[in-house]
């Protein structure tokens, strides 16, 4: 037995320690990623739509479709931005060589050595080229990017004669290449991260209503199915479930989400009249009073009168936040007192009356408040001391439908909105007579589109709805800030619209939220060589299986006083209440009920009184009278009447007449 001991000691040590162990199988982050590839054709092949006010620089524009950046094609515009090199010198002298020469050709002078077997140098002098195989030393590596342009002259060469006139040569192919090489390059350079996209799903409507921390850890999205998901990318997975699930207001939709500065708690505006305000794990701390409806003046009220329509937190000020309502009032409250506001604002009316104001925003260092009004005119107030309700900016019909988004630049300058009618304008808060640039045929059909700015400015984006006849579907729209033009669009859904959008600075992943009367998501769209964190965690990280542990099955408890011989006896006032419960130990009476029987009483087999129960028992008493004739059982009593009268008969004896009594008809049926 020792000597098998050491043999198998021996033989085992010649092997591993995790010989025959299984490991687990792990799939690769690149084998992930591509999983979540956007399919980049379908947005490609969307024309643009946009009027020449939206972009008249480029007139290519209109017929050509402005496609996605993906990271696949970074090789490829390398070799375009890069055409000397030794390859792309090789194919250029391997097309040359296959158009100008054949195997026939008789060669003068010395052979020239063939492209690909440039290391031969032993070619013989007069003796005809062989046939040049196109890219013989490139044959086994893989080809990066789409092939080559068919050049001019490049049809194959047939026997039969050619039948009408011949082709007209591509015109302009080299500028139209040129532009193409152009457009892509200026994508490139704007890093826009959109090759691969997730969704976050759940609801059952529009999402109207983003909300991204600025770590980019949890994720906010509201709907109009009244409810607010939280979403935490460090606790998800692959399923790409939400971990909480609020409703704030029962039958109110969500309209805006806010996060706090230091992203401890988050602001929910719904369409009821109080704003509410949850920290970061969704638990309520407040919510701000209500004002009277039945007061005329808006700032003798202590909170809103109608409906919420936006709310925003202060950027810097972690106690401010700033909401707007359909009552016509703008109003700034302190999160430590929920029962009054700080500031009232009215904005400023052409005419008398209640216009509501649909949208507000914080610039970025909290000292300005912009407001877009029902009447479509856009209101500026700086904070200041002994500032009032007079804006310092006033553009008067700044659009012609109700203004849905808008957004400061972060040196307060720029100031984009968004409406119903459709565009997109650029204002220079220091000349608001004309906006800088007007983008049209962006439609819109939702009071929550808003405007979003790149994390460096140089872009702002928007989405799109989609219309009832049109068959492109919901868009985001990528602008440039300094030549105010469109940069691209990208397809986000075919049949549903685009609410909100935001490109988060830390992640740099674009949000866009999307939805119809059916179902609603918010799309995260993100590049694995320029995004970080955010959606690469969790897409990465693959559900957890279940193990032995997770099911638990239901203890059976043996409690001991259970049986009766270790039952303790119960206490006396519980003993009173069980005898009071039980009818009969508490001698509880009968209910008096209508009915024939005795006594009022319906005919038991017992009775209710005392006699009669007794002559029942004593058999006293037969109950035959069901059995009887009723004629028969008065008429047994007729000869004991007429010999003892007690009541009425005494006194008429000698007026009262015979009483004559009709024969029973059984005696006549048997005569």
């Amino acid at each position: 037995m020792e000597d098998e001991a050491e043999i198998y000691d021996g033989i085992r040590a010649h092997f591993p320690l995790s010989f025959g162990k299984q490991t687990k199988s792990e799939t690769s982050l690149e084998r992930v990623h591509n999983s979540t590839r956007r399919n980049t054709t379908s947005a490609a092949e969307i024309k643009p739509s946009f009027s020449s006010n939206s972009r008249s620089n480029n007139s290519n524009t209109d017929n050509k479709a402005f496609p996605s950046l993906s990271s696949s094609s970074k090789a490829w515009l390398e070799t375009l931005k890069n055409p000397n090199t030794k390859q792309n010198r090789d194919s250029a002298a391997l097309d040359y060589l296959n158009k100008s020469s054949s195997p026939n050709d008789a060669v003068i002078g010395p052979a020239r050595p063939a492209v690909g077997s440039l290391d031969q140098e032993d070619a013989k002098i007069g003796s005809p080229l062989p046939p040049v195989q196109p890219n013989a030393e490139y044959d086994d590596s893989p080809m990066i990017g789409p092939p080559p342009p068919p050049q001019v002259g490049d049809e194959e060469e047939d026997d039969e004669p050619m039948i009408g006139p011949p082709r007209p040569a591509p015109t302009g192919s080299a500028d139209s290449d040129s532009e193409e090489v152009d457009e892509e390059e200026e994508e490139d350079q704007y890093r826009i991260p959109l090759s691969n996209e997730i969704v976050l799903k759940g609801h059952t409507k529009v999402v109207s209503a983003l909300a991204v921390d600025h770590s980019g850890s949890r994720v906010l999205s509201g709907s109009y199915d009244y409810t607010v998901r939280m979403y935490d990318f460090q606790g998800m997975n692959a399923r790409l479930q939400s971990f909480r699930q609020l409703e704030p207001f029962e039958g109110h939709q969500v309209r805006s989400l806010s996060w706090s500065p230091t992203a401890d708690r988050f602001l929910c505006v719904t369409g009821s009249a109080q704003a509410k305000i949850y920290d970061r794990d969704g638990l309520t701390l407040g919510e701000f009073v209500k004002g009277d409806m039945y007061i005329r003046d808006l700032k003798n009220t202590k909170g809103h009168i109608s409906g919420l329509t936006c709310g925003e937190w202060h950027p810097k000020t972690k106690e401010t936040i700033l909401t707007s309502s359909e009552d016509g009032s703008l109003r700034i409250w302190d999160v430590n007192d929920f029962k009054s506001q700080k500031q009232v604002i009215k904005p400023k009316l052409s005419r008398p009356g209640r216009v509501p104001v649909t949208t507000c925003t914080w610039d970025r260092e909290g000292k300005s408040i912009a407001g877009g009004i029902g009447d479509g005119s856009i209101q500026i107030w700086n904070l200041k001391p002994g500032w009032g309700s007079r804006p310092d900016v006033y553009i008067g019909g700044g659009h012609s439908d109700e203004i849905t988004g808008l957004k400061f630049s972060s040196d307060g300058r720029i100031l984009l909105s968004r409406s119903f009618d459709g565009s997109l304008k650029v204002w220079d808060v220091r000349q608001v007579k004309e906006p800088l640039r007007v983008f049209d045929d962006l439609p819109n059909h939702y009071a929550q589109t808003n405007i979003s700015f790149s994390p460096d400015e140089r872009l702002f984006l928007t989405g799109t709805s989609v219309e009832r006849d049109s068959t492109i579907g919901g868009l985001l729209c990528f602008f440039d800030r300094e030549k105010l033009e469109l940069v691209s669009r990208v397809g986000i859904s075919p049949n549903r619209s685009v609410v909100q959008c935001a490109w988060h600075p830390r992640l740099n992943q674009v949000f866009a939220t999307a939805g119809d009367k059916h179902e609603g998501g918010t799309h995260i769209l993100y590049d694995p060589t320029l995004s970080e964190r955010g959606a690469l965690v969790c897409v990465a990280r693959a559900p957890r299986k279940k193990s032995v542990d997770d099911f638990q099955l239901q203890p059976v408890i043996h409690n001991p006083h259970a049986l009766p011989l270790f039952r303790d006896q119960p206490s006396r006032k519980r003993q009173r209440e069980k005898i009071l419960k039980d009818p009969l130990k508490s001698h509880k009476p009968e209910i008096p009920i209508t009915g024939p029987g005795y006594g009022g009483r319906v005919g038991t087999s017992k009775g209710s009184l005392l006699t009669q129960y007794l002559l029942k028992q004593g058999g006293l008493i037969k109950e035959t009278w069901m059995e009887e004739d009723p004629r028969e059982a008065i008429l047994k009593y007729a000869d004991a009447a007429a010999k003892d009268p007690k009541f009425i008969a005494p006194a008429y004896s000698q007026t009262q007449p015979q009483p004559i009594f009709a024969k029973s008809d059984s005696e006549d049926e048997e005569k």
